[in-house]
């Protein structure tokens, strides 16, 4: 039996991860709060008088800027605040809707930044659609099984929070994930259909606690299994809650 094994969303894009026990999802739309803000550098290309989705390439990101990696994040939905931690940083809370709280989440982040490489500028927002690496508003699914394919592979433990997934199941085989597409996936209440895999960047290879790239996620991809895959992207047909142990069914 396939149950749900961990919940993630990531309020900021790239900066910061967050577990959760629930989540309503709505059909046609990204899962709540994931990737609803993303920080910005000098040469987005972003409309702010006009928001609409645009390539993860206008942003700050972690296959350009590792250290993001080591970011966490706890996010008060009813204040509209949001808590980053990082090891070397500390912790830092503001609201990233007010302007005037900008610069100081700016510099906080900044030592994590190479003065050689892009640098944040802002933040910015698409109301009603998360800023997700997809032009479609896409939930990613990950599979346990397949991660500890990975961890066989490299011999040794490896962190799942590297994969930046919304919804880990336990109980399908390894890589039994790439035979949905083009299928529907009922989980809890909810239905999803399944899109296509997802291609992974150097973002895994960074460490989620140092942020330095320390595991060519890569390069094991390729040497085991020809290609540089891991998890799905759905998105979802029928709204409906999704909690920790539900039941998980390809339809």
């Amino acid at each position: 039996m396939t149950r749900v094994a961990a919940l993630w969303r990531h309020p900021i894009k790239s900066h910061g991860r967050e577990a959760i026990e629930t989540v309503a999802l709505t059909a046609g739309q990204t899962m709540p709060w994931d990737r609803h803000w993303a920080v910005t550098h000098a040469d987005h290309k972003f409309d702010q008088a006009d928001p609409r989705w645009v390539m993860c390439r206008n942003f700050m990101i972690t296959v350009a800027t590792p250290g993001l990696a080591g970011i966490w994040a706890t996010l008060d939905e009813a204040a509209g605040e949001i808590t980053l931690r990082h090891d070397d940083l500390g912790s830092h809370r503001f609201n990233p809707d007010d302007p005037d709280q900008i610069a100081g989440f700016l510099a906080w982040v900044m030592p994590l930044c190479p003065a050689d490489q892009r640098v944040p500028t802002g933040i910015v927002a698409v109301p009603a659609r998360g800023m997700t690496d997809t032009s479609f508003p896409s939930i990613s699914i990950m599979n346990t099984a397949t991660h500890r394919a990975v961890e066989g592979r490299l011999g040794r433990k490896l962190e799942p929070e590297r994969w930046r997934g919304n919804i880990w199941l336990d109980g399908p085989a390894a890589w039994e994930e790439f035979e949905w597409t083009g299928k529907t996936i009922r989980i809890g209440t909810a239905e999803l259909d399944i899109q296509e895999p997802i291609r992974r960047c150097k973002a895994t290879m960074a460490n989620p606690r140092t942020g330095h790239r320390d595991t060519d996620t890569l390069g094991i991809l390729r040497e085991a299994w020809d290609h540089q895959h891991f998890g799905v992207y759905a998105t979802v047909t029928k709204s409906g809650t999704i909690s920790l142990n539900d039941i998980a069914e390809v339809l």
